[in-house]
């Protein structure tokens, strides 16, 4: 098993993978902890407690984001808008023509 762990760390391009990784999990992790500009966390808490009966599914995306969302980060939103984008531009091409 660790004969196998360390072919890998000799190639260097499974190497140069594996370190790209581990740094954007890192930057994922840190960019986590940084909040988001002019965003009033007072206020998302009032809100959150204003609608108790729907507070429910924005902890169950909490949780999937890594308490990113409720801690309103600066990465809490994740990949939907590039999801959303992609979708917008591919239904564009259908509609306006070259």
């Amino acid at each position: 098993m660790f004969s196998a762990v360390a072919r890998i760390f000799r190639t260097p391009d499974l190497r140069r993978k594996i370190g790209f990784t581990i740094f954007i999990v890192a930057l994922f992790r840190f960019g986590s902890f940084i909040p988001s500009p002019y965003v009033d966390f007072g206020n998302v808490q009032a809100c959150l407690a204003a609608n108790q009966n729907t507070s429910g599914l924005y902890e169950l995306v909490n949780l999937f984001s890594g308490g990113a969302l409720l801690q309103l980060s600066i990465f809490a939103l994740g990949i939907m808008p590039y999801i959303t984008a992609s979708i917008i531009v591919q239904l564009l091409r259908v509609v306006i023509p070259h």
